[in-house]
């Protein structure tokens, strides 16, 4: 009888590569976590995808992927994987891929699409030979040497735990580099990590002396923050945020954005650039999300630093198959992308949306397409015409006035609504069955995003959501958010951003149009909302970006596309392929992950982690992190009943020592419940004022710029930035004042009264305060 896969693994594959010479510790297999998929009610985790082996060699004590092979049957063809294998060797990015029976075997080299076979097992290569081969000068790669200077950052090791995809994107950038190439783009999905692999590139060439001076680009405030988090964990005082007050020019990696460097239009003044950082000042340059500016706009930077690396981040694709999809234009956006394109080169790495959600990376979506209003009155792609908006309130979209019907036009565009017209009933309607849909998938307790097409239109479905909500609350006796519903436009709304992402008690739906729309990362969003009419499906795909993530303190593993303007007609094919897939089906089979964070064992569990607990009677039992959360909350309040007291206690190291000591004691640990629920990002404080009180978790660049931002005096912004990349205990090291950057600023001397004890209150200010 023919063996199955995993005999013919096992009792043919394995020993014909130990018979070629392939160490054991150098053969390695990987799975993703599974898509998340939708079984009843329910979002449980589906089979994952493997990749059956992984073949790496060694060069300079660490390990490089060469490699993949797709196991079959004995039974089956020798080839029939390859095709599986080419695109497992693309995600991976190696230069082989393998397909065997067992007795046969298939090759692909990935660079030329060269395929040859069958061949007969016992001749498959050696490491030796694919080393060689893969080292080979050939028409598109320059000879890499891996005992050259320029190949060293390559044989650095990525963190543990990273994920493989951004260990391929990561050794991609590095090996093209390594080949001479300084320009560089890396399009991945929105979540999956651009910047950490941003991070863990620099790292790499720090590690290996390559890295003079670096500036990290991007386009606003929040991105800053974002980036300034990532980079003070590796890079502690060494990165730094430009301002205008400061350009930061003692770090090694400078943070700033178009803005600051004068930059962000062709009209702005560079002179910031120009007099602070001269020609070619910096070895390496990173443009995150480099799809949000024209060319015109960011390439002075470039320019004046042409002998600098430099790498493009985006999570734009390259192409988008909306099929025949009606009234589509690619307008500037495609230009931007063009330019991209034209100027960095082709990808070195690409990793799309769609495969992300297939690998279990980022949350299902669901689409729900409403006709309200426009059913009898409205054609999507087609507009409006006059005589469909008799007996309709119009008013003028700049003030507000009344239109009578005859001073309209023949004809409007679905874009022209609520842009040129404010059209209120059509606003009630529309913002009526959202509500309605929020009821009945469970309450209106979810945080959300509409997108609007203009300031007065986002303000107006506010008002209306709120007043609907104010009703809701009366009737169902419950105490309001305040705020619930809130606009986050050019002209406010922005300091609600926090809530909205870390808040379980207020600030539930924003209204935006385009201040939201790539960049700020809210996990926590359970909803888009499409009430603007949109042509560009790059503006779309980059819209949907808000909802990919998946998040685990909230419990997150999908998102829902309420679509009322036919947005979704943009979505690319793969992605329109994923939302089609049926949404019920049977239970997967339960797969548990297990691992160890600080000595606690934690399993993931049908997609879900829970921890370890000892239960009364001794025995191990796993809690939800929710649950976990739960136990915490109960023992911290029971410990200390009021806010207040907790932080008092909190800033008295010993006191803070005890207090953990005491939930330690009772087997709950603040720091395996804060990586678990991966927010590594905020001081310990902020998870328990959460946990405990529902305050807005924060990150330590939060706090820290929020201070910086008050502050004129060096001592306090450099004191501040110590918080950012450490926490409270930063602050209480006896050798804090010998730290190079709190020293320059003037040390313990320049303090001036200020205490330690009063900066570190105001830094884990409470949300009050927060808002005072």
């Amino acid at each position: 009888m023919p063996l199955n896969e995993a005999d013919t693994r096992a009792k043919l594959i394995d020993p014909a590569l130990r018979e070629a010479g392939w160490p054991e510790d150098w053969i390695r297999r990987e799975q993703t976590p599974g898509p998340f998929l939708r079984f009843g009610a329910e979002y449980l985790r589906g089979p994952g995808r493997r990749t059956d082996y992984l073949l790496h060699i060694r060069a300079q004590g660490a390990m490089q992927p060469i490699a993949v092979i797709e196991a079959k049957p004995e039974s089956s063809a020798p080839d029939e994987g390859l095709e599986q294998a080419k695109t497992d060797a693309r995600l991976h990015h190696v230069p082989f891929a393998f397909s065997t029976n067992g007795k046969q075997f298939h090759e692909c080299d990935m660079r030329s699409n060269a395929a040859r076979g069958p061949l007969k097992l016992d001749k498959f290569p050696t490491w030796e030979d694919l080393r060689d081969r893969w080292l080979e000068r050939d028409d598109e790669t320059a000879p890499l040497d891996p005992l050259s200077d320029d190949a060293q950052p390559l044989w650095t090791a990525p963190r543990e735990g990273a994920r493989y995809y951004q260990r391929a994107a990561r050794r991609a950038a590095l090996e093209a580099i390594a080949r001479g190439r300084n320009r560089v783009l890396l399009p991945l999905a929105t979540g999956a990590g651009k910047t950490w692999i941003a991070v863990s590139i620099l790292s790499a060439l720090a590690e290996a002396g390559q890295l003079r001076r670096a500036l990290f680009l991007c386009d606003r405030d929040e991105l800053r923050s974002q980036a300034l988090g990532a980079l003070s964990a590796h890079f502690k005082s060494d990165a730094a945020k430009a301002t205008t007050r400061d350009p930061a020019k003692n770090a090694r990696v400078i943070v700033a954005t178009y803005q600051t460097l004068g930059i962000d239009d062709e009209d702005s003044d560079p002179s910031f650039l120009t007099n602070n950082y001269p020609e070619n000042y910096f070895s390496h340059i990173i443009i995150d999300e480099c799809h949000r500016s024209a060319w015109g706009k960011w390439s002075a930077v470039l320019t004046r630093n042409p002998d600098a690396v430099q790498i493009g981040l985006t999570a734009t694709p390259r192409d988008i198959d909306t099929g025949d999809a009606p009234d589509v234009d690619l307008g500037d956006a495609a230009d931007i992308t063009a330019n991209n394109y034209d100027y960095f080169g082709d990808p070195v790495y690409e990793y799309p949306i769609a495969q992300a959600m297939q690998d279990g990376y980022l949350a299902a979506m669901e689409i729900s397409q409403s006709d309200v209003w426009t059913a009898d009155t409205l054609d999507r792609l087609e507009g409006v015409e006059r005589e469909r908006l008799k007996g309709s309130r119009v008013r003028e979209a700049g003030s507000g006035a009344e239109r009578a019907l005859e001073d309209l036009r023949e004809q409007y565009s679905p874009g022209a609504l609520e842009q040129d017209l404010q059209l209120p009933d059509r606003v009630g309607t529309m913002s009526a069955d959202l509500f309605d849909q929020l009821l009945e998938s469970g309450d209106p307790h979810q945080k959300t995003l509409i997108f609007c097409n203009s300031i007065a239109h986002a303000n107006a479905v506010v008002q209306d959501i709120n007043n609907r909500y104010a009703e809701w609350c009366k009737r169902e006796g419950e105490t309001p958010a305040e705020p619930y519903a809130f606009s986050c436009t050019a002209q406010g709304g922005r300091e609600l951003l926090a809530d909205l992402r870390g808040s379980r008690r207020r600030a539930f739906i924003a209204a935006t149009v385009d201040l939201i729309t790539t960049g700020v990362d809210v996990p926590c969003l359970q909803n888009l909302v499409f009430f603007r009419y949109i042509k560009s499906p790059i503006l779309f795909h980059q819209m949907l970006g808000r909802g990919t993530r998946i998040d685990e303190p909230s419990g997150k593993r999908h998102f829902t596309v309420y679509d009322y303007t036919d947005a979704t007609r943009l979505l690319d094919a793969p992605l329109k392929q994923r939302a089609r897939e049926q949404p019920e089906r049977p239970p997967p089979a339960e797969t548990v992950e297990s691992f160890r964070v600080e000595n606690v064992e934690v399993r993931i569990e049908g997609g879900e982690r829970r921890i370890g607990v000892v239960n009364a009677e001794g025995k191990l039992e796993f809690l939800t992190l929710p649950e976990y959360g739960e136990r915490i909350a109960a023992e911290l309040l029971a410990e200390t009943p009021q806010l207040a007291e907790f932080r008092d206690r909190w800033l008295a190291p010993e006191q803070r020592e005890a207090l953990l000591a005491r939930l330690e004691a009772d087997g709950l640990n603040v720091s395996v419940y804060r990586s678990v629920a991966d927010r590594l990002d905020t001081d310990h404080y902020d998870i328990l004022a959460a946990l405990g009180w529902g305050e807005t978790i924060r990150s330590r660049i939060e706090r820290a710029e929020r201070i910086e931002s008050r502050e004129h005096a060096a001592i306090i912004r450099a004191l501040a930035r110590q918080f950012g990349a450490g926490g409270t205990e930063a602050l209480e090291t006896t050798k804090l004042f010998d730290v190079p950057a709190v020293r320059e600023a003037g040390g313990a001397g320049a303090l001036a009264g200020v205490s330690i004890f009063d900066l570190k209150r105001d830094l884990l200010a409470t949300d009050t305060e927060w808002a005072a």
